[in-house]
């Protein structure tokens, strides 16, 4: 079972990024949370990332964390019956890991259930099956909001959304309106509002 991945970073969307070690280019599916530590970082910087195999008949896929307290929030919420990996990620890629864990600390099922696929009993039994297994962590949220954008920061969060299963005219239309209110929004803040407005 792998631990981690150390070694460079290659190729980074807001879905995936590409860790080069040992001479083998290892591709990690991401959160938003995840992408917004590493989009700073230049190509062929060094990098260290927890990881997650998820083993399947007809695949096996790595997902990639920043932290130690998200790579564990993933796996209790891909622990709960009807959550799978892709769902965990969407939960973790609407909210910063703090938030979900208050969200499910204060039984919020209609918070969760904004979230794409997550329907009330799906939202209701993450609550039931977490709310004694989440600790508290500090509630500080922080956005990264400094980036200046472009209409490549635009392209970048709707191919984000569309490989996270939104369509694509839906999200072109709602990304448009949140570029045009705020030129200087970043890609993890505006696939974040556009999860609301979809």
């Amino acid at each position: 079972m792998l631990e981690y991945i150390s070694g460079q970073q290659q190729e980074l969307t807001p879905t995936t990024v590409v860790v080069e070690a040992g001479g083998i280019g290892y591709l990690l599916n991401i959160s938003l949370t995840t992408f917004a530590a590493l989009e700073h970082n230049p190509s062929g910087s060094n990098v260290k990332l927890l990881v997650q195999e998820i083993i399947r008949e007809d695949a096996w896929t790595l997902y990639g964390f920043s932290t130690a307290s998200e790579r564990e929030l993933f796996r209790l919420l891909n622990g709960v019956s009807g959550v799978g990996a892709a769902t965990a990620r969407m939960i973790l890629s609407s909210m910063q890991p703090a938030e979900v864990e208050q969200t499910i600390i204060n039984g919020d099922h209609s918070r969760l259930k904004n979230v794409k696929g997550i329907g009330l009993k799906t939202a209701q039994r993450i609550i039931v099956d977490l709310k004694d297994k989440i600790k508290p962590a500090d509630p500080t949220l922080l956005l990264q909001t400094d980036l200046p954008n472009s209409s490549a920061a635009l392209e970048e969060a709707l191919a984000a959304m569309v490989m996270l299963g939104f369509p694509r005219p839906q999200a072109t239309k709602a990304l448009k309106k949140i570029f045009e209110a705020d030129p200087s929004v970043t890609v993890e803040a505006a696939i974040k509002k556009a999860f609301t407005m979809m």
